[in-house]
Parts: C-alpha cells; sequence; structure tokens
C-alpha cells in the first residue's frame, strides 16, 4: 500500500476528510488534490456560468432592450409596464392618482387628475400631472416586458445546454477521465466567457449564454472525482462539501461581478457599456489558470494518472447502451427528478434570477440585490455540507435508512419554505423575504448534500452515468420549472408557490428507495451485501436495480 498522507481502506479511499492536510505530493496526497481540484474548479465554473446574471440590466440596457428604450415613456405613456410601476423606496407610482381599467380588467391608462386639484392655483405643477415618468427605473424590466422574457429566456438557455453535457459525461469521463474532462470543460467555457463582452444584441446574448452553460457539466465530474477518491463512511460529506463550496461560485459571482468588478470601474470613470464587458473578462482568465492547474497537479485515482473504468468493477467498454441500463432503475430515476425539483430556484435560478428579483420587485441598488442574491449562494459554505454531515451521521447509526430520511426531511421543509418564499410580496420590507430565503437555501442545499450521500451506493459500476444522469436531473429540472411555472405565469409570486407544490410531489417519492442489501425508509435489509455480490457475479448481465456497492 502507497504511503499517503490520509487514511484510507483496503480500495486506497480516503477515510477521513481533513480539508488542511494538503501537504505531500501527488503520489502521497492525491485524495485532497482531487478534493480542492474538483471544489475550485467548480467553484469558477459557476461563477463564469452566472456572470452575466447581475449584470442582466446593464446588458439589457446595452442591447437597448429596456422597456423605457424600447418604448420612450414620452410618446407611449400608456404601457403596462409604466402603469403598474411603483418606486417601492419612495412609494411613489407612475400613475400619481391611479389607474384605469376597461370590462375585463385590463390596465388601459393612468386616473386623470381631480377636478380640484387641476383647477387648484395652489396646487404645484407637479400635483397636476397625470403621469410621472420621472420615478421609473433607468432600465424597466419588470414582468412582461421584453425585457424580461430576453434575460429569463437566456437564463433558461444557460441552463439547458448544461442537460445534455451532463448526460454525456457519463462517457466522457469514462474515457478521458476526470482531469482531462474538467480542463476541457473550463478551457471551452473561458472561450465563451470572454466572446461574452462582444454582445450587441438579443440573440448572441442568448447564445452565449447557453455555450457558458456547458461549465455547469463540471458539476458531474466534480461528484464523480469524490466519489473515486474518498470512502463510504465520508464519501456524503465529501461530496456534499465539494458540491457545496464548489456551488458557493453562484453566490460568490453576484457580488464579485458588481461590487468588486463592475461598480469601481464605473466609479473611477469607465462607461457603464464598457465596464461591464471589461469585467467579463476576469473569470475567463480564472477558468483557464484552473484548468492548467489541474492538468499539472493532480491525479484522477489514488494510485493513478489515468482513470481506467476497472477501478468501478466494470468489464466492459463505455456505450450509450449503459445510460439505458441504468434509467431500468426507478430509484435513478426519482433521484434524477429529486436532484432536479428546485434548480430554477437553487444554484441554477437563484443565481439567475434573484438578483433581478430584487431588483425589479424590490427595486434595491444593483449592489444591494446583488448581495441579498449572493446571501443564497453563500448558504453553500456549510448548508451542503450540513446534509452531507447528516446523511454520513445517519448512516452510521441507523444504516442506510438514515439516508433516506435525511433526504426526505431535507426536501419537506424545502417544499415549505419555497411555498412560504411566494407570500411575501412587495408591500412587506426585503428583509421578510431574505429571512425565509435563509431558511429555505438551508434545506435545499441541505437536500443537495443528503442527494449525493445516496447516489454513490445506487450503481457502482456505472457510477459515472448515474452521476451524469442525475446531476442533469437537475438542469432538466431548472427547464421545466422555468416553462412550466415561471415563463407562462404572469405574476411574481405564484410561480414560487406552484413550485413549491411540484418540490413536494416528489419528496413523498421517497419510500420508493430501496435496496436489498441497504433495506428502505421503513424496512431493514432483507439480504446481507455479499449474497447481492455472488449474485451479481453470477448474473453479470442482471438489472441495475440489483447492483450493490
Amino acid at each position: 500500500m502507497a504511503d499517503f498522507k490520509l487514511a484510507v481502506d483496503e480500495n486506497n479511499k480516503a477515510t477521513e476528510l481533513p480539508l488542511l492536510r494538503i501537504c505531500g505530493t501527488v503520489q502521497q496526497n492525491p485524495h485532497m488534490r482531487a478534493f480542492w481540484g474538483a471544489t475550485f474548479s467548480f467553484f469558477l465554473a459557476f461563477l463564469g456560468w452566472f456572470a452575466l446574471a447581475p449584470l442582466g440590466l446593464e446588458v439589457a440596457t446595452s442591447m437597448g432592450r429596456c422597456e423605457n428604450q424600447l418604448y420612450p415613456v414620452d410618446t407611449n405613456p400608456k404601457r403596462v409596464a409604466y402603469l403598474k410601476y411603483k418606486n417601492i423606496s419612495t412609494t411613489e407610482t407612475y400613475c400619481q392618482y391611479g389607474t384605469v381599467k376597461d370590462s375585463e380588467g385590463t390596465l388601459t391608462d393612468c386616473a386623470e387628475v381631480p377636478s380640484d386639484i387641476a383647477n387648484n392655483a395652489t396646487a404645484s405643477a407637479e400635483e397636476k400631472l397625470k403621469y410621472r415618468p420621472q420615478v421609473l427605473a433607468k432600465c424597466v424590466c419588470t414582468t412582461g416586458t421584453q425585457c424580461n422574457g430576453i434575460i429569463a429566456n437566456a437564463g433558461v438557455a444557460a441552463v439547458a445546454s448544461t442537460i445534455f453535457v451532463r448526460i454525456a459525461l457519463g462517457t466522457l469521463l469514462e474515457r478521458f477521465g476526470p482531469v482531462n474532462v474538467q480542463s476541457g470543460l473550463l478551457t471551452f467555457g473561458a472561450i465563451w466567457v470572454a466572446l461574452a463582452a462582444t454582445i450587441q444584441v438579443p440573440w448572441q446574448y442568448t447564445i452565449i449564454r447557453f455555450f457558458i452553460g456547458c461549465a455547469g457539466a463540471t458539476f458531474v465530474t466534480n461528484q464523480f472525482w469524490c466519489s473515486l477518491m474518498f470512502a463510504p463512511n465520508v464519501v456524503g460529506t465529501a461530496n456534499a462539501t465539494a458540491a457545496g463550496w464548489g456551488n458557493l461560485g453562484g453566490g460568490v459571482t453576484q457580488i464579485f461581478m458588481i461590487s468588486v468588478l463592475f461598480n469601481p470601474m464605473v466609479s473611477s470613470g469607465m462607461e457603464a457599456d464598457t465596464a461591464w464587458r471589461v469585467s467579463m473578462i476576469i473569470p475567463a482568465i480564472l477558468f483557464l489558470i484552473c484548468a492548467a492547474a489541474m492538468k499539472l497537479l493532480c491525479w484522477d485515482t489514488p494510485t493513478a494518472k489515468r482513470f481506467d473504468v476497472a477501478v468501478t468493477g466494470k468489464t466492459k467498454k463505455p456505450s450509450m447502451w449503459d445510460y439505458v441500463e441504468v434509467l431500468k432503475d426507478v430509484r435513478v430515476v426519482v433521484m434524477i427528478f429529486q436532484l432536479g425539483r428546485l434548480p430554477q430556484l437553487k444554484e441554477l435560478a437563484m443565481n439567475n434570477q434573484l438578483a433581478t428579483h430584487f431588483r425589479t420587485y424590490f427595486q434595491l441598488p444593483a449592489a444591494d440585490a446583488s448581495a441579498l442574491a449572493g446571501a443564497f449562494g453563500l448558504m453553500n459554505l456549510f448548508a451542503r455540507s450540513l446534509g452531507g454531515i447528516s446523511s454520513d451521521l445517519l448512516f452510521k447509526y441507523v444504516g442506510f435508512r438514515g439516508r433516506i430520511w435525511a433526504q426526505f426531511l431535507a426536501l419537506f421543509f424545502e417544499a415549505i419554505f419555497l411555498f412560504c418564499f411566494g407570500l411575501v410580496d412587495n408591500s412587506q420590507p426585503w428583509y421578510v423575504a431574505l429571512a425565509v430565503l435563509v431558511c429555505f437555501s438551508l434545506f435545499v442545499q441541505m437536500a443537495e448534500g443528503t442527494s449525493y450521500g445516496i447516489v454513490p451506493f445506487m450503481n457502482k459500476q456505472q457510477l459515472a452515468v448515474v452521476s451524469a444522469l442525475v446531476g442533469a436531473g437537475g438542469n432538466l429540472g431548472a427547464v421545466i420549472a422555468g416553462f412550466c411555472f415561471y415563463r407562462p405565469i404572469n405574476d411574481p409570486l405564484i410561480p414560487f408557490q406552484v413550485h413549491a407544490g411540484y418540490v413536494m410531489f416528489w419528496a413523498l417519492l421517497t419510500p420508493l428507495y430501496y435496496w436489498r442489501e441497504h433495506g428502505g425508509m421503513f424496512h431493514g435489509p432483507a439480504v446481507t451485501e455479499e449474497k447481492v455480490e455472488k449474485s451479481q457475479a453470477e448474473e453479470p448481465a442482471g438489472p441495475a436495480a440489483d447492483v450493490a456497492v
């Protein structure tokens, strides 16, 4: 056995996770190099993936797609977006004396100035105004506007592309290994992040966000790589921490792109149109640095520089049929949708939508809105690890059913707080929304951690494919949410409530998790793991549902 810096099991997988033990050569400490390589690469990928989200209104202004750019208020005073507009900080409305609706309840105009004020010689000129265009934001991009639609569609595109790449990684990881795949994704992503600085029109914005989204597939490598390096007793914590801290990039980008890059550039005298473009170059450079570092400093497995499928016990070459075999397992299908239950709100769409939601619905300044949205992402610093630790602890003391109960409880409370978030309107202070958001975020990230405390036990021989499909499920959930809940419902809050019901539905399917050798939510194991392994050795072509860890 090699002289490792970490305690290992008979398969050379680490049985501990000492975060600061990073000394030693790659031969001595491949585990922690892989852990931090997976974490930092995923962190930077998310930072670049969502870098355009907090800059959305600036990009819309540069493209000339704000409502007040497309329809100047002086010639189009009756636009619905204007008639509905209210400045939250001053409580002033565009329609000073209310609105007028037709017989179907559609807004048609602002109410006329009352005659007692119009004929009052002492009334100020401002009091005699029917419309108050001065209360409108620099870029009106509220629900129902073309601007809002462009940003929302681009956000869905950024998520949709990752579905295909994550699925493909099941085969690519087996063929090329984690290091090559992760370095390749970051290099490809760097090209498109840099090209974002050239955006001029909406189709470019959507296409570039689509290709940047490929970097989101780094999540699959992150989880697969850690599963190769860490033993079953700590794999939940390792996976959850690597993914959680990597996912932190989605929260940091909200603050980094605005407060660290954009605002200082504008304050120094740079035009806003130029500042956001220059800001996009920084993540691209970081992508390339990280890709080179991983290629030079990390190994795929504890004892080999390059991955071999034999490590997982697989004897045949990777093929597309592997996906069919894995999808025969109903538990994998449930996990796909459970992990995809709310990405439109967690790392995928919360990072896409929250900054815009706080800026347009609560009308907060860009820096403040980004900081609040970033608070959601910053929960990854500990919340997802908490889910993984909870899963590992319950596994230690209760058995495998502890992992399943941890999953169910996290999903259940996630749905509850998501529904509560959908009840907070802008008549209440923004900090009420933030308080609910923090509670919601806690359970969202914990559920992420508990999910990957279960995934490594589903099908060891097809671990890469399972990781790819479950990871793609997160993006699939975001697309489903975007097109079924958020895009068709013209309301800022109801989509959150509907989405909560979707989350609860998949939470209630958790009892479907059952393994003969591990048991289920309400049952203990029916046979020993050794018997299942012996059975699989005798029948290698058996269904994926019977494969033991």
